[in-house]
């Protein structure tokens, strides 16, 4: 029997898993980064092993660091939850021969499937190997781990070494491995897979399937299961790919055999060999645990004949701390608040106060509703992202609520060019347009009332606010009954609570202030100075860093003097375990680059400037 595992893995995982584990009795052990001293997954483990650095090169991808750890604090298994060494076949090995149980399928499975390379061989299918114009547009993918991360679609053959390169560099930072390869991209396809579980004693259950096509950079962002629209014939094939694959590679625990279908036909992507981010879907609708599955499985024991029945649908939505609008371009900062109202679920690695750093994946956490029908569980999780409070960085949020309830999700019409067709409008601002005034109405609840004992009334006041991006400033009053507004009537006001009426409709605004930022209800503002500094300009053409950061790469030969095209990519900034491709702004001559490869950059930092010429 396992009585202490410990997760080789971080955030919303290690939680996830840790609170299986304390259902189960068995003691957990977490490990950490100096980045993540602090987090979540380190409080609520019984026991905290420290891998000095940050990078997850020295740390989280640093098996024999992890080996030792588990030794040193007495575990006597091993779960690596998904992502870092989890489909890694040397560190499962490594684990069984430290005496430890490892909590995944055998290092020979991994093996066969780790490499997508490999993987498509044993099933009979060639990667592409020579590219020409008929082949685009085709798909440049990393032979190691997932998550999007080493991906590119090339449409432009110009553009195939680039991107390719690129690739390699992404790939090799997220995985230790820079092997990629290229095959065609199917245009309009559906991303569709299989979860499957097997046990030592040769029982597979497909567990039915799950559409994740609504993604962004080839990251999934929206998941349910069952997969809708599938005709039997269909779902029948995938499930019995699935138990194929599982079966021919001697395969044991949880993993998934995903697939990307376009009409009527399925074609096999990849097996990941180990738990996925999205499998609390299949969790809602099968009514199992497949954590404490894993764990059964490792110990031994045996799976039913058959798995349980399927009940209702149940839809995932990925909250990241990113910012849509702006190529999807990671934030951090302090997480003041987060709370989703509702019967939801909520996988998370943060809690009120924690800090959203640059060295990881930016996701906040997993919201999960389940309901008899797929229309109820889609209306069950947006009301409650709807709802749901989060004061911090920029995130996805109002993206997630008007992806769920765009038509074409809503009848599973969807496909993976979801956000390349509608990505404009699902990011068009709409703050509430009273949220300035509630936001000047709270910060002047207390005030003094200068003069307000005379029988004239006060000049207004006016604070300026930053919202959506466009600068709004407000004017009020204090008047004899109080506050008021233009155009509104004050119900109530103090430091947390504002109540307008408009044209005779009562709103509340519940505000909240972190130094000059202020959420009103679900929109956030900034608040301006009276007096703007004007020292804080930039010439024109000047490129700003959009995020923290590293320099990984500057374009070869780019060098003050050089002439550079709009859009031509300069520099590739990785932040958060993605690169971003910074490009010129306009057509011109590179004036100055203060960017050099290896730099550490913070928001706003100048990194080039194009002038025109």
């Amino acid at each position: 029997m396992i009585t202490s595992v410990l997760v080789a893995n971080r955030g919303e995982i290690a939680c996830r898993v840790v609170r299986t584990c304390r259902e189960a009795g068995i003691r957990t052990v977490a490990v950490h980064s100096d980045a993540d001293g602090g987090a979540l997954h380190t409080r609520v483990a019984d026991t905290a092993v420290r891998l000095p650095g940050s990078a997850p090169a020295d740390t989280y991808l640093r098996g024999d660091l992890i080996v030792q750890a588990a030794l040193a604090a007495g575990a006597d298994a091993v779960h690596p939850g998904y992502g870092f060494l989890s489909e890694n076949a040397g560190f499962a090995r490594a684990v069984q021969d430290a005496g430890l149980v490892w909590i995944g399928p055998p290092p020979e499975a991994i093996e066969a499937m780790a490499s997508k390379t490999r993987a498509k061989e044993l099933l009979g299918i060639e990667p592409l190997r020579e590219v020409t114009e008929a082949d685009l547009p085709v798909l440049v993918k990393a032979a190691a781990g997932g998550g999007g991360r080493g991906m590119r679609v090339v449409r432009h053959l110009a553009d195939l070494d680039t991107e390719l390169a690129a690739a390699r560099a992404e790939a090799a930072s997220a995985f230790g491995d820079g092997e990629v390869f290229v095959e065609p991209y199917v245009e309009g396809g559906r991303h569709v897979e299989v979860q499957v579980l097997a046990d030592t004693h040769g029982t597979v259950w497909a567990l039915g399937t799950r559409d994740c096509s609504l993604q962004r950079r080839h990251q999934k962002v929206i998941e349910e299961a069952p997969a809708p629209g599938l005709s039997a014939a269909l779902d029948e094939e995938v499930r019995a790919l699935a138990v194929r694959a599982a079966r021919a590679v001697g395969y044991v625990g949880a993993g998934t055999v995903e697939f990307l279908v376009a009409g009527e036909r399925a074609h096999f992507l990849e097996m990941n060999t180990r738990l996925q981010v999205e499998h609390p879907v299949t969790e809602a609708v099968f009514g199992v645990d497949l954590v404490a599955e894993q764990l059964r499985v490792a110990e031994g024991q045996a799976l039913a004949d058959a798995p349980p029945c399927a009940r209702g649908h149940a839809v995932e939505a990925r909250l990241y701390a990113e910012d849509p609008a702006r190529d999807w371009a990671p934030q951090t900062g302090r997480l003041h608040r987060l709370t989703v109202p509702g019967a939801v679920r909520l996988d998370t690695g943060y809690t009120d106060g924690d800090d959203i750093g640059v060295h990881y994946d930016p996701m906040l956490a997993k919201v999960v509703a389940h309901a008899p029908t797929r229309a109820e569980a889609i209306r069950k999780l947006a009301a409650a992202l709807d709802r749901a409070v989060i004061h911090g960085p920029v995130t996805n949020r109002d993206l997630l609520v008007r992806s769920l309830r765009h038509p074409e999700f809503t009848a599973a019409r969807m496909d993976t060019g979801f956000y390349d067709r509608h990505l404009p409008d699902l990011t068009e601002p709409a703050p509430d347009p009273h949220a300035p005034l509630a936001a000047a109405l709270a910060d002047a609840h207390g005030r003094s009332r200068f003069g307000g004992w005379r029988n004239v009334p006060s000049q207004p006041q006016t604070k300026r606010y930053l919202m959506a991006g466009e600068e709004h400033e407000v004017r009020y009053r204090h008047g004899r009954g109080g506050l008021e507004a233009d155009g509104a009537r004050v119900v109530h006001a103090d430091a947390g609570l504002v109540v307008l009426e408009v044209d005779g409709v009562r709103r509340r605004y519940e505000v909240s202030r972190y130094g000059d930022r202020v959420h009103v209800n679900t929109t956030a503002l900034t608040a301006l100075p009276r007096f703007p500094d004007p020292t804080a300009q930039h010439a024109p053409g000047s490129l700003l860093a959009p995020m923290p950061g590293t320099v990984v790469r500057v374009a070869d030969g780019l060098a003050v003097g050089t002439a550079v095209k709009a859009g031509e990519p300069l520099l590739w900034l990785e932040a958060m375990k993605m690169q971003h491709k910074i490009t010129a702004p306009l057509t011109g001559t590179l004036t100055d680059l203060c960017a050099v490869s290896g730099q550490q950059v913070e928001p706003g930092m100048l990194l080039a400037v194009v002038q025109q010429t």
